[in-house]
């Protein structure tokens, strides 16, 4: 081999060598600017809290800067699609809600984002339970007492929502489905006028979040019987499951969780999956995410994206039982 030749393959290997260590000397060094973490909805929910809340943590633990910034629009649409596009260079993350990403794509499977494709996880945050809560004038104490009211006035009781598609509309499918009871949907514009009603005694019954309905439990103008996990609430351990009322395979919540852009560096989402657990655990920051009707739930990048791909498959065996047909994603 000539010299000439000779320098040329040392120069060709030089680059290929340096090519492949690029990522992980990206990776080793990341982060080295501000880290932006995409909230769906406007600023002031729970969703926008619990980033708040997990961006300051993640600062600390990583000595990084982590900028919460809203991208609401078309129910979470708008800003999952931003971070589905946005360079996968591990500066731009999604706080994700399984009650938008897995409801939305039950909803619409023609929506343009596949969560299972477009993103990577870095791991779960919190789960937010519901409540099934009834009017307090019910003759109805107890969940297996309503399930037999129920049963005896099939399509008399009155179920109010946030609206049509929505995470408690669709909890309220899955109880009739596997219940075989069946209510008279009434949607609401959000969850607000509906427990208004509810209190009122305009409608019978509904399935809501923890966090917006504790207050008018806790008062007394509305009576909760069950939480809507597979497991009883640390928030409130009185109440049963329904799933022990022989729904056995009855579960309804929200997890959130963080994602990033398909092809992101899988260091960087471990370091973040990594910082997510070690938080989690801190206790002030549970009794923050608590006081949001929520419950930490640290976990690997797997579960979370297992959780997407469950509840997006369940919500969408509800959807096609129930014969709900919208574009309004929840």
């Amino acid at each position: 081999m000539t010299t000439l030749k000779l320098k040329k393959n040392l120069l060709g290997l030089a680059t290929g060598l340096s090519l492949i260590a690029a990522p992980c000397s990206f990776a080793a060094s990341w982060p080295q600017q501000p880290i932006r973490l995409v909230v769906p909805f406007p600023a002031g929910g729970n969703i926008d809290a619990t980033a708040r809340i997990i961006a300051k943590g993640l600062a600390e633990q990583m000595k990084a800067t982590v900028v919460v910034e809203n991208k609401a629009g078309a129910a979470g649409l708008v800003g999952a699609q931003s971070v589905m596009r946005a360079k996968p260079d591990g500066y731009t993350a999604l706080l994700a809600s399984t009650g938008s990403l897995a409801a939305m794509r039950a909803l619409d499977p023609k929506v343009p984002l596949d969560p299972a494709k477009d993103f990577v996880s870095a791991g779960p945050i919190s789960i937010a339970p519901m409540l099934l809560i009834v009017n307090k004038d019910l003759p109805a104490r107890t969940l297996p007492e309503f399930l037999k009211y129920a049963h005896s006035r099939p399509g008399e009781l009155t179920m109010g929502s946030a609206g049509t598609g929505t995470s408690n509309h669709l909890a309220g499918e899955m109880f009739q489905n596997l219940s075989k009871t069946k209510f008279l949907h009434v949607p609401y514009k959000g969850s607000g006028p509906a427990m208004t009603d509810l209190i009122g005694g305009q409608i019978d019954l509904i399935f809501d979040q923890m966090a917006s309905s504790l207050p008018q439990v806790k008062a007394g103008k509305v009576r909760a019987l069950a939480v809507t996990t597979n497991e009883k609430s640390e928030l409130m351990p009185e109440l049963p499951t329904i799933a022990s009322a022989g729904l056995k395979d009855y579960e309804a919540s929200t997890t959130t969780g963080i994602l990033f852009p398909a092809g992101t560096a899988p260091n960087v989402t471990k370091q973040v999956n990594d910082a997510l657990r070690t938080i989690l655990q801190n206790q002030s920051i549970r009794t923050q995410l608590q006081q949001l009707g929520t419950e930490a739930r640290p976990g690997t990048q797997d579960d979370f994206q297992h959780i997407l791909q469950n509840e997006t498959d369940k919500w969408t065996g509800i959807v096609n039982a129930a014969g709900i047909t919208t574009n309004a994603h929840p």
